[in-house]
């Protein structure tokens, strides 16, 4: 009897052990099934252009997307016109965000006259209640709350905001300035001691005009924690530096043998003197495209005012140096679905850009077999009329 029972227990011990086993491999193959059919929908803002005017009568069945070459099933689509939802159609219906959040970046080495206007403009014309704003300045950052930008009269901001940048500008260009002093002083002695001087000065230049890689990646992550479409217009003003003319030099005073052979060395630093990008582009734009946020980059052709008061004639003179920085904003851009504009006049350009940049299309598709993996995701969108242009973010991280 005792071992009839024994063996009954030995075999309900077995029946539950199998029983866990099953109740866990079936949880294990729930969440692996549940991984696999895992479903994101992603929204792509789409701008569509005949020639400069935003195109805003397509369809759903206008448009084609591609993720990775392959092509999707647009879910829904919506018309965007400012902050209102103008129409949508689509098997799905999704509730857009169309919150906006401006972000003006400032990176010019004068205070420009246009940029008033622009501001002026961009209070009067653009911003609405809701609108979040950021400002940066070459020297602080300035954020309006939403409420404050409400409560405060419009008239008041743009004032209090023209002599914020205008205060920042000349301060953060006060040192360019006295490096310029510095180096045109140091040129005159052509010696040792010049050029160690020189090159101190060109590396102190080199690092004020750098753009961090981890400053831009970290200014990515604070936009994309952000609610709703994310809009930076970056005016940049064109670039110079500097060059040594060493005939200027030797006409201004007679240089004994061994000056010669330090001024071949000085002109031979100045010759290979040049910023280079310190940032992996590439790698930026994924980041930027990501994050969902729209650069439009702003190109200010008006040259720097680099003269200093009582400064004497120098061998220094200055050479434009923008095409490197100016490709890898373009291409941050358009990498984010942003335009780009060149010109002297900052207004004309601001209000240009930011007029095409208010009306777009919001596509939402479900990526097929979708795999979190973390690799980068590259988006193709087209509109069946071949003339169109059409600029979009190129693509997510499938985290």
């Amino acid at each position: 009897m005792a071992k009839t029972v024994l063996k009954e227990k030995r075999i309900v011990k077995k029946c539950m052990f199998l029983i866990t086993v099953a109740v866990l491999g079936i949880a294990l193959f729930s969440q692996e099934l549940t991984h696999e059919t895992l479903v994101i929908n992603i929204e792509v803002p789409v701008r569509v252009f005949k020639g400069e005017k935003f195109v805003e009568d397509l369809t759903i069945d206008d448009f084609e997307v591609f993720e990775d070459g392959k092509l999707q099933k647009i879910e829904a689509v919506y018309l965007i016109k400012k902050t209102s939802i103008e129409k949508g159609e689509g098997e799905k219906k999704f509730s857009p965000n169309v919150s906006r959040n401006f972000v003006l970046l400032f990176q010019v080495q004068d205070y420009l006259p246009k940029i008033e206007t622009a501001l002026e403009y961009f209070f009067n014309n653009v911003i609405m209640p809701g609108d979040a704003l950021t400002v940066f300045t070459p020297m602080k950052t300035y954020n309006f709350k939403t409420k404050a930008l409400e409560i405060l009269p419009k008239e008041e901001t743009v004032k209090q905001l023209k002599a914020k940048i205008r205060k920042d500008t000349l301060m953060g260009n006060s040192e360019y300035k006295h490096l310029l002093r510095e180096i045109q002083e140091q040129v005159a002695g052509v010696d040792e001691v010049s050029i160690q001087a020189c090159q101190l000065l060109l590396n102190r230049l080199e690092e004020l005009r750098r753009v961090d890689e981890n400053s831009l990646l970290g200014f990515a992550e604070f936009l994309k924690a952000k609610e709703g479409q994310k809009y930076v217009f970056l005016f940049y003003q064109k670039e110079l530096l500097p060059q040594l003319d060493p005939s200027t030099l030797m006409q201004r005073q007679s240089l004994a043998q061994d000056q010669q052979y330090f001024l071949f060395q000085l002109s031979d630093l100045f010759l290979h003197y040049r910023r280079d990008i310190a940032f992996d582009v590439d790698r930026i734009k994924q980041v930027f495209s990501d994050s969902s946020i729209s650069i439009h980059f702003l190109y200010i052709t008006k040259a720097p005012i680099l003269s200093v008061e009582g400064m004497q004639p120098s061998p220094v003179t200055w050479r434009e140096q923008s095409e490197d920085i100016f490709s890898a904003f373009r291409e941050m851009a358009r990498a984010t679905g942003g335009l780009t504009d060149s010109s002297s006049n900052a207004a004309s350009a601001f209000q240009r850009v930011v007029d095409a940049s208010e009306n777009y299309y919001l596509i939402y598709y479900a990526p097929a077999n979708y795999k979190r993996d973390g690799n980068f995701r590259n988006i193709d969108v087209k509109v069946r009329n071949k003339n169109y242009r059409v600029t979009h973010r190129a693509g997510y991280f499938a985290n």
